[in-house]
């Protein structure tokens, strides 16, 4: 394909770095030693000049693009850099990157014909919720076309080895994934250790049952809630947090922003200045009572700081919210719960966007480790009863076929009926051949 990507920064990197590899890659930003970084790392055409320039596009008119990106910090640059490639170049799909949740709500991609916005905010804010749900859970995964989810939770409640297929309710769900002394594997066989990250896909009551049994040490319930952080992440999570009922402190280095924060929430949480230090705040303010703690700033090393702080003042549940994947082992290593960053949130969405088709979903999990595939049967497919062969797996790879609301495994020949559903899960590695199968039904 070829593909336009306006804007340099940390997303935009990212995004050339995986798509120059198979794709023509053309980065706009005026900031040229970005651009000559990323020249001198990546196969891609530099093109400097701001985005919001028309001026800046006059190399590319009458050219034609697949793909125009719009991934800068800056919502207001993204939506004009949009209007003005669709205007000056042929572009076939167009993605563009938003903060303000604003425009979720409202009519402004069909006005401007763009195919996909997405909302780094709001997703990480929402990967936050799903722990209020599933408060055991260290991630919840949900999925279009199926109810089921893919759930880890750590095994912090057993002392010797244990398998878990010796209960499991017939099609109720599958260990597809253990991440073990910061290795990944898909087992043959579901036994796991003490302190394993297990990766449990299916029915979602009988997941929450059995991760009640493995996880010790986080709350049955999440009720009083410690905000590290007073920007627009965290007031964005405080919302939330305070609509499920929760009790919210937010804390900020920042005296002022803890005044927007407090304007913002309307006094229905408590903004707290941590200008002198945060130590003494665990006692005089009983943050170490908090069911859960967020470190939501935009400093992964102060964030993880933050998380092993409230462990150490007896909070069970502390989540680090994470824009540099390289941090990813060490935080699951210290017990933290591992939350995707605005940044990293959108780099990911967009990857799933571009490389899902139609029928088929591609989602990353276990911090990139792996990949899982779904494609459905719909009513008009011309799958509806031919006869489909299971794909050759490998080492780290398990395929299933959702039927009826089982979880079946897909060992055997069978003739797919309408609404069938197949999965597999792959180690990354694993993934490129089991990708050709299921693009190829």
């Amino acid at each position: 394909m070829d593909i336009i990507i306006a804007g340099a920064g940390r997303v935009g990197f990212n995004l050339a770095r995986t798509l120059s590899i198979g794709h023509n890659v053309t980065v706009i930003d005026r900031n040229a030693e970005a651009l000559q970084r990323l020249q001198e790392s990546l196969d891609i055409l530099p093109l400097h000049g701001d985005i919001e320039d028309p001026l800046t596009y006059r190399k590319l008119i009458d050219k034609e693009a697949d793909l125009f990106i719009a991934v800068t910090n800056m919502d207001e640059a993204n939506l004009i850099s949009t209007l003005i490639a669709d205007d000056t170049i042929r572009v076939k799909r167009k993605f563009i990157r938003l903060k303000n949740t604003f425009f979720a709500k409202s009519s402004f991609k069909e006005k401007l014909g763009i195919d996909q916005a997405i909302f780094p905010m709001s997703l990480t804010s929402k990967t936050v919720e799903s722990l209020l749900r599933y408060p055991k859970a260290n991630n919840v995964k949900t999925f279009r076309y199926t109810g089921m989810k893919l759930i880890s939770v750590r095994a912090t409640a057993i002392t010797e080895p244990m398998r878990l297929d010796t209960d499991i309710p017939d099609g109720a769900y599958a260990v597809v994934g253990i991440e073990r002394d910061k290795k990944f594997f898909i087992p043959s066989v579901p036994e796991i250790e003490p302190d394993d990250l297990v990766y449990l896909f299916g029915e979602v009551s009988a997941i929450r049952a059995l991760c009640d049994k493995l996880e010790s040490e986080a709350p049955r319930s999440i009720e009083r809630c410690v905000i590290f952080g007073a920007g627009d992440l965290g007031i964005e999570i405080a919302k939330i947090l305070i609509d499920y009922g929760k009790e919210v402190k937010l804390i900020d280095k920042n005296v002022q922003q803890c005044e927007i924060a407090d304007e913002k929430l309307e006094g229905e949480a408590i903004a707290i200045s941590c200008k002198y230090g945060t130590a003494p705040l665990f006692e005089e303010e009983g943050l170490g009572n908090a069911d859960m703690m967020i470190a939501a700033t935009d400093n992964d090393e102060y964030n993880i700081i933050k998380c092993l702080e409230a462990k150490e003042h007896g909070i069970h549940k502390v989540v680090s919210v994470n824009n540099e994947i390289e941090y990813y082992n060490l935080m699951h290593t210290l017990g933290i719960v591992v939350v995707r960053g605005p940044k990293t949130s959108a780099y990911n969405a967009i990857l799933e966007s571009i490389y899902s088709a139609g029928v088929v979903m591609e989602r990353k999990f276990c911090g990139g480790k792996a990949t899982i595939f779904l494609r459905k049967v719909f009513p008009d497919s011309k799958l509806i009863g031919q006869r489909i062969s299971p794909p050759k797996l490998k080492p780290n790879t398990a395929a299933y076929l959702i039927r009826t609301d089982k979880l079946l495994p897909l060992t055997e020949p069978l003739i797919a009926r309408e609404d069938d559903i197949f999965v597999i899960f792959a180690e990354e590695s694993a993934a490129p051949s089991l990708k050709v199968w299921i693009y190829g039904l």
